[in-house]
């Protein structure tokens, strides 16, 4: 059912700038499209920042696709977007809290006289936010949800992760969210100034991302003050508590599909609500009700249907027609059509390096081996980096300990991996790894599963109070193409030369290293511009070191897979 091919059944019609009242007064409008007779349908409703005129559902013609097959499609601006009134706060307004434009939304869809009264919502990253915020809220007339690539807790699965500024994404999205907010943000007299002030940021970001320090970006105030906001409030802030939705599973009553990327900047948002919903959902059904497909994909709807993740083939199974996907789930849950998927498998995930989809109706999967993999100060030698020491099974009796200097003015660049912005996915990784310390197998004798979550236990330490620590997993073929697989950032606060054991959840992966290859692990304490740089008091350098063997063994954690 992965990519079955519909026709159409109906012609359609569309009217715009229909208009809905919140409770507090506010008009929200959006466009309808529609089958072009009369009758009542079912309603799939899109609620975005990203212009009811484009934005990502119409990107992928899912009005038109789902209004020929029987439904009644509604593309919303959110509050403070384009054709929508009131002022925009990103996720403020959409969940539980004093305003739930979602629910309102919903209940006024269920009341029209072209309505069946039962309502599917749609949409991807920010609108996947708005379907999740709306789900915690419950209303009672949606009755399945299929959100593509977004988060549950917005402090480390969009804004932050362990503890880092995600700039490189969150810098550019801002400023996009602004300069497309202008008329809302800005008097007729000062629009043309706001606006070039705007284009010359963005003409010149790459130096921004080097501006230190972030707090306050100036160019924000009084536009878009909620950015600096995120800057004041770092984890783990009480500002955050209110768009952490962890706490909120137990509430949820609806079905629920989830779709993740490997390489998307939101997959743990992906897999914690899915898993979140499975365990805690308020009924039964709600909890059998949860289904998850996660490809090799980077973020955006139309890369669902693309074979590549950043310079990476994955094959031609990699890529699937995202609407097609979506409509024997609706069909089933709005329309009552009686097309077996609620007794398929619950997961489909892809498994990278066989490029193969495969099923399963538990995540983690239960025929996984979590192995530790130890970072030994035996030489290895296969790449040209800092240190190339041993990726072994077995940890090394003694204690070692391998150093390198960190410069703010001359991070570790970043290159492809779960980001939006700049750019994200797979490239050729080894110019990066060889700016790194690095540990690897020999060739494996055998091909290896690794699938599921994904963590580094280090030992570490620094001359200076702030440290960033970064460890990425690359599979490496016998050419010695270097493709990254995952990674994790932990920030730490430690007094100088304290050593610290800190975890890195480097999130989740699916991929097999076949016989031949190698696995590779990085070590290094910058990844600029993905994240920000950790600042000690004006230094520029900080000397830090990963210990290795005996009583502080480094290591990363694998799910092996025994097939």
């Amino acid at each position: 059912m992965l990519n079955n091919k519909t026709q159409a059944e109906y012609k359609t019609r569309h009217q715009k700038n229909i208009e809905i009242t919140m409770r507090d007064g506010t008009i929200l409008r959006h466009n309808m499209t529609r089958p072009d007779i009369d009758g009542k349908f079912p309603v799939l409703l899109e609620r975005s920042p990203y212009n009811k005129e484009g934005g990502s559902e119409n990107g992928v013609g899912s009005p038109e696709f789902f209004a020929a097959r029987g439904y009644v499609v509604i593309i919303q601006d959110v509050r403070g977007r384009f054709a929508s009134d009131g002022d925009f706060y990103p996720f403020k307004d959409d969940g539980n809290g004093p305003n739930k434009d979602g629910y309102d939304t919903v209940e006024w869809l269920a009341k029209q006289d072209w309505s069946t009264g039962k309502i599917g919502t749609i949409g991807g990253s920010y609108s996947g936010a708005t379907q999740y915020r709306n789900a915690i809220s419950n209303p009672p007339n949606v009755k399945a949800m299929f959100v593509r690539e977004s988060s549950a807790d917005y402090s480390e699965e969009w804004v932050y992760r362990g503890g880092a500024f995600e700039l490189g994404f969150n810098l550019g999205w801002a400023h996009r969210v602004t300069l497309s907010n202008l008329n809302h943000l800005v008097t007729d007299e000062k629009h043309e100034e706001t606006e070039k002030m705007l284009i010359d940021i963005e003409n010149n970001l790459d130096d921004w991302h080097k501006k230190t320090p972030l707090f306050p970006t100036q160019y924000f105030n009084g536009l878009s003050d909620w950015y600096n906001d995120w800057l004041e409030n770092p984890p783990p802030s009480d500002y955050w508590k209110e768009f952490d939705m962890s706490d909120h599973f137990g509430n949820i009553d609806i079905p629920i599909y989830h779709l993740g990327g490997w390489f998307d900047v939101f997959l743990n948002g992906t897999l914690k609500f899915y898993q979140g919903v499975s365990k805690n959902g308020k009924s039964d059904k709600t909890k059998q009700n949860q289904r998850l497909i996660v490809g090799p994909w980077v973020h955006g709807p139309t890369n669902i249907n693309n074979r590549f993740a950043g310079e990476f083939d994955f094959g031609p199974d990699a890529a699937l027609d995202f609407n097609e996907l979506r409509l024997p789930w609706f069909d089933f849950w709005l329309k009552g059509k009686n097309n077996g998927i609620d007794e398929t498998k619950k997961i489909n995930f892809f498994v990278m390096g066989k490029n193969e989809w495969k099923q399963a109706d538990e995540w983690p999967l239960k025929n996984t081996t979590y192995t530790k993999y130890y970072f030994n100060k035996k030489l290895n030698g296969e790449i040209k980096s800092l240190y190339s020491g041993t990726l072994s099974d077995k940890k090394e009796i003694e204690n070692s300990q391998l150093s390198f200097t960190n410069n703010l003015n001359n991070p570790v660049p970043s290159l492809g991996g779960n980001t939006l912005s700049i750019p994200n996915g797979v490239f050729e990784h080894s110019s990066v790894d060889k700016q790194c310390i690095t540990f690897s197998t020999n060739p494996l004798e055998n091909e290896l599963e690794v699938t599921g979550p994904v963590s580094a236990e280090i030992y570490v330490n620094s001359d200076q109070e702030n440290a960033d620590w970064i460890v990425r997993l690359c599979d490496i073929d016998q050419s010695g193409y270097s493709r990254l697989v995952c990674d994790g950032i932990f920030r730490s606060h430690a007094t100088s030369g304290e050593i610290q054991k800190i975890k890195i959840d480097m999130w989740a992966t699916s991929n097999m290293f076949l016989k031949g290859h190698r696995l590779r692990i990085s070590v290094t304490s910058s990844c600029f511009p993905r994240f920000d740089r950790a600042l000690n008091n004006g230094s520029e350098k900080s000397e830090n070191n990963i210990l290795c063997g005996g009583s502080n063994a480094s290591y990363i954690t694998l799910p092996i897979i025994n097939n």
